[in-house]
């Protein structure tokens, strides 16, 4: 078998879509993206498959992976990473289409019958943001993440921290105490905040705080986690497993959450959960794009013992009016059921794409940037 040809569709909200083709008509299906940098990512993937993936035989994942990733000497980072991470999407899909078998059967079998799923919450008012928990809360779902806050300037108000902690409470007690609640910091608190806020938001039992710091601040993740009894999690602007590794021996961190578009795919999403479980770490991946990345992260959620929980951006409640389910032939693939998501069993990601829906929607410009927001002094604010 050779992979023959591929197509790459950009289609709403945010998403660039990958189709590989081969000669025995197997095709499989990966979504490479970075929010934001759409364009950038498209060059990077064909620039990819056209110089060492035609022709080759897509069976081969884990060669591919290494000369995709080692070949060049600039490696690493957003851009070659989520590349990286659609075309390994896709080599599992074809992969598993050919033996027959769900990509978790063939990465060492599933581990558990159904996996935890967590719901987003927005908005900035306390009340509206507690009624949209309370209302989720009663439509199955266990678990919900949310932002702390906004605009969030390195040196805060008594009123600006009053206002994000009184969220924190009337979510908490919207959803009660047999629920899970994840506060996400988003990397909008500077060090100086952070260690007084995880302290103060002790009260509210939460599963995690979410990246307390930016990225660029990792070596000093293990001095917030050792003055709160909040689990500490961080990840999902991780690129790889060498990203991760000196944050899990500092101890920096209870939970990871890295996500399959950014970290390099399947492939080396198993390896960062393998490793993370050797620190007995959790991992709660992060994924609010598509069916084809839910469906790619899921794979290694029910063959990885330390996969605890997932992200999901896609109405999962009701399949039959979710818009972004709509690319899938069949919108209620993923079977939720008393905030769970079922183990998908199809062969591949265990999905199977609605393609003139996909072409449909190609047609449409997609430019979706994330907004760029300021301080009242005019600086420029962490979104």
């Amino acid at each position: 078998m050779q992979i023959t040809d591929f197509e790459l569709f950009a289609v709403p909200p945010r998403w660039l879509l990958l189709k590989l083709e081969t000669d025995e008509g197997i095709v499989g299906w990966g979504e490479p993206i970075v929010q934001g940098r759409l364009e950038t990512v498209r060059a990077a993937v064909t620039e990819l498959v056209e110089a060492y993936l035609l022709g080759a035989d897509p069976l081969r994942t884990e060669y591919h992976w290494r000369k995709l990733y080692q070949s060049g000497y600039f490696r690493g980072g957003p851009i070659l990473m989520s590349a990286l991470a659609g075309i390994d999407h896709a080599l599992w899909d074809i992969k598993g289409r050919h033996y027959g078998a769900p990509v978790h059967e063939l990465l060492g079998g599933h581990v558990r019958n159904k996996l935890l799923v967590y719901q987003w919450l927005g908005g900035d008012d306390p009340e509206d943001v507690a009624a949209a928990a309370k209302e989720d809360r009663e439509r199955g779902y266990k678990a919900f993440k949310f932002n702390f806050a906004r605009e969030f300037r390195p040196i805060e108000t008594p009123n600006a921290v009053d206002h994000a902690v009184e969220r924190v409470a009337a979510i908490r007690d919207a959803v009660g105490d047999d629920a899970f609640v994840g506060v996400d910091f988003h990397g909008r608190v500077s060090k100086p905040m952070a260690a007084d806020l995880v302290q103060r938001l002790e009260q509210f039992d939460l599963m995690f705080i979410d990246q307390p710091l930016l990225p660029e601040q990792d070596a000093s993740f293990a001095g917030i986690a050792e003055q709160t009894t909040v689990p500490i999690a961080t990840g999902e602007r991780f690129y790889s497993r060498y990203d991760f590794k000196q944050l899990l021996v500092d101890d920096g961190v209870s939970i990871i959450q890295p996500d399959v578009t950014h970290v390099g795919g399947i492939s080396e999403m198993r390896k960062i959960a393998s490793m993370a479980e050797a620190f007995d770490v959790a991992v709660v991946p992060h994924c609010p794009l598509g069916p084809i990345a839910f469906a790619a992260s899921l794979q290694v959620g029910f063959c990885a013992q330390n996969v605890v929980m997932h992200e999901q951006d896609l109405d999962l409640h009701d399949p039959t009016t979710s818009q972004r389910l709509k690319v899938l032939e069949d919108p209620e693939t993923f079977r939720f059921e008393d905030g769970y998501v079922k183990r998908p069993t199809g062969p591949g990601l265990g999905i199977e794409i609605d393609e003139a829906h996909i072409r449909e929607l190609s047609q449409t410009e997609v430019n979706w940037y994330n907004p760029v927001w300021h301080h009242e002094d005019g600086s420029v604010a962490e979104w």
